[in-house]
């Protein structure tokens, strides 16, 4: 079952791309985050972004950073997280679910082992931030075995040669980079984004998720109409998380407010 050529058939149909939040599993809590979760799919989420909390996120700015010490704060292990997957994969069969982590947390067990047990706890995707591409020949194969979809990222100044390496691997999507630099909402997309995707649609690159600055619906609609198949929000989404602690109901009311105005930027033409 390949959920997230399934997605893209459905949105192609409906004229729409893709709206895919980020958040990290456990923040602020693991009971909340579960309802966290739920409440962005129910909100019109198209797929989901997971991060496993980690002690030293190179690739994340601040916001996120913050939300990994939240959900540290409670001894938060990998296993937990999954268990939570687990339940969310339960609840919505259809919905694409990815992992964004760090390279120590899949090779703390075993890389083999850290996919098959994410693909039990239903996992479409993995993508190792602090990984380029010339090093993850083993997190390919371990994806290959288990069926997981491996994630590139596709850099503002990928070579040539890194396009053709996308195109030929690139599985589920392709994360496209707005811009350089670490992940945060203070910072938006600045990168024209339609070279680069024409570039990766040369090189026949699984379809192109803009990422990185994604905070609002005129970033989305922008993303949508130079050719992404769709956009992914982290640290915007994490800010409302961040801005309502001990607020559960706001907090829940506030994103699901966020995701159905970024869903509704969506729509092609």
């Amino acid at each position: 079952m390949d959920r997230y050529a399934d997605m893209f058939a459905r949105l192609d149909e409906k004229n729409q791309g893709a709206f895919v939040p980020f958040v990290m599993v456990a923040d602020p809590d693991l009971a909340q985050s579960e309802a966290i979760i739920c409440q962005l799919v129910e909100s019109g989420a198209d797929a989901l972004e997971l991060g496993i909390p980690y002690s030293d996120p190179i690739a994340d700015g601040p916001t996120i950073q913050a939300a990994s010490i939240r959900a540290l704060s409670h001894k938060t292990k990998v296993a937990d997280c999954m268990a939570l997957i687990s339940r969310v994969r339960a609840k919505y069969p259809d919905v694409p679910i990815g992992l964004l982590l760090y390279s120590n947390l899949v090779m703390a067990k075993g890389i083999s082992n850290f996919y098959e047990n994410a693909r039990d706890s239903g996992v479409d995707s993995i993508l190792v931030a602090d990984v380029p591409i010339r090093e993850a020949k083993p997190f390919q194969e371990a994806a290959e075995k288990t069926g997981v979809s491996q994630i590139l990222i596709a850099p503002p100044n990928a070579t040539d040669e890194t396009m053709e390496k996308i195109g030929e691997y690139s599985k589920g999507y392709t994360y496209l980079l707005g811009r350089a630099g670490v992940t945060g909402a203070e910072t938006a997309a600045n990168v024209p984004a339609s070279e680069l995707i024409e570039r990766l649609e040369k090189h026949k690159a699984a379809p192109a998720l803009l990422g990185f600055g994604i905070s609002t619906p005129e970033q989305v609609k922008t993303a949508i109409d130079a050719g992404a198949a769709g956009a992914i929000s982290g640290s915007a989404t994490v800010n409302i998380i961040a801005a309502n602690l001990g607020e559960n109901e706001k907090m829940l009311s506030e994103l699901g407010s966020f995701v159905s105005a970024m869903k509704a930027a969506t729509t092609k033409g």
